[in-house]
């Protein structure tokens, strides 16, 4: 596949009937590999193992209702009390970042109103942080480590 703006892990992958698969550890089961696929797996391993996020709080393919549609956001973390505290959306490496992408988080982020918005095509990664009260929000110079987002959280253990 491509190689990414993100560290390695133990890839497992597996041949069947001549497609690949590759194993997704936050839903415990192999599923097709695309490019968003692989960016998907390497940055939710990212989170994991490098920013400390817990992997129990982390959920890919999350359905919301918007609208009359059903959507799924690509990844959402939720906080101790369970409620969602950040979307990522993922994009292949061939698909550059833009306006239309941040809409489309946006547009997920009318449903689950969280404090973080995070998106990345395995070689740029961007996150902002809601400002609700001033109806803006700002980026960040990196994407938080879990514990920086636990301090923000009111019923995180701290």
């Amino acid at each position: 596949m491509y190689p990414l703006n993100l560290p390695t892990f133990d890839v497992k992958l597996q041949r069947k009937d001549e497609k690949t698969f590759i194993f997704d550890f936050l839903r415990k089961k192999y599923v097709a590999l695309t490019p968003e696929e692989w960016v998907r797996q390497h940055f939710t391993h990212y989170l994991v193992a490098e920013l400390d996020y817990p992997s129990g709080l982390l959920a890919n393919e999350t359905r919301i209702r918007l609208g009359n549609t059903v959507k799924r956001c690509d990844t959402v973390l939720y906080g101790s009390n369970l409620q969602a505290l950040m979307i990522v959306e993922y994009k292949a490496p061939s698909i550059e970042i833009t306006q239309r992408v941040f809409d489309q988080i946006w547009r997920y982020n009318m449903v689950l109103h969280v404090d973080y918005l995070t998106v990345s095509n395995g070689l740029q990664h961007y996150c902002c942080k809601m400002d609700y009260e001033n109806h803006t929000y700002r980026f960040l110079q990196q994407i938080p480590s879990y514990h920086d987002l636990s301090v923000a959280d009111p019923c995180s253990p701290k």
